[in-house]
């Protein structure tokens, strides 16, 4: 058996609710207001892939979902008196968590709070391979393999169309940063570059950006 050293099993999901009332002012927030603004930390691990299944990877990580927590032990020595890191989170889903359960349970109280007029950011953090995009995107015309991003927007969309006597705008970016560089994802020609500016009450922007 062999045993993988690198952790590329492992995507890390930062869910971020804050009131836009507050935001930008959290220094002269007291304690019991900060506690409004919550980030929870969502851990989510892949399963192996074909390449580690043929060279027979021993796997390194556990996962106990009841406990929010991931158990890493060292793969070097099977023999090794070393005791597991474990580490604690606010969620965490095994290789056979579904993407809709993922959804309901992690991202759809965050987006029914933005209908509310909260602002909300999901970010997802991992290595190349860890399985970012299908989380975030997964198989759009499958809906058992729908990532948050389609999830979401059927969401939201159902929601306007239920609702009543209310008007909604709904405006979206689709940005990718990658090596230092910008692109819009919505445009046709991907050679072409953003530019991003700083303003003091804007934050940062980019002129050129396409909203659809």
């Amino acid at each position: 058996m062999r045993a993988t050293t690198e952790r590329s099993d492992v995507a890390v999901v930062c869910v971020n609710l804050h009131s836009p009332e507050t935001f930008g002012v959290a220094s002269k927030m007291s304690a019991k207001n900060r506690s409004a603004e919550t980030v929870k930390v969502v851990v989510r691990c892949r399963p192996m892939n074909e390449k580690e299944r043929v060279a027979k990877y021993e796997r390194v990580v556990s996962v106990d979902v009841k406990l929010g927590q991931i158990i890493v032990k060292n793969p070097r020595d099977a023999s090794s008196q070393d005791v597991p890191k474990i580490f604690t989170f606010d969620s965490v889903y095994d290789w056979n968590s579904k993407q809709i359960d993922l959804y309901d349970e992690t991202f759809r109280p965050l987006v029914d709070s933005v209908l509310l007029g909260f602002n909300g950011t999901i970010f997802a953090y991992g290595q190349t391979g860890t399985g970012k995009t299908y989380t975030m995107e997964g198989v759009r015309n499958d809906a058992d393999r729908r990532g948050v991003i389609p999830n979401s927007f059927e969401h939201i969309f159902t929601h306007i169309s239920r609702s009543q006597n209310q008007q909604y705008l709904v405006r979206a970016s689709y940005l990718e940063i990658y090596q230092e560089e910008i692109r819009d994802l919505l445009l046709k020609d991907q050679s072409r570059r953003l530019e991003l500016r700083e303003r003091p009450t804007r934050g940062f922007t980019s002129k050129t950006c396409r909203r659809s």
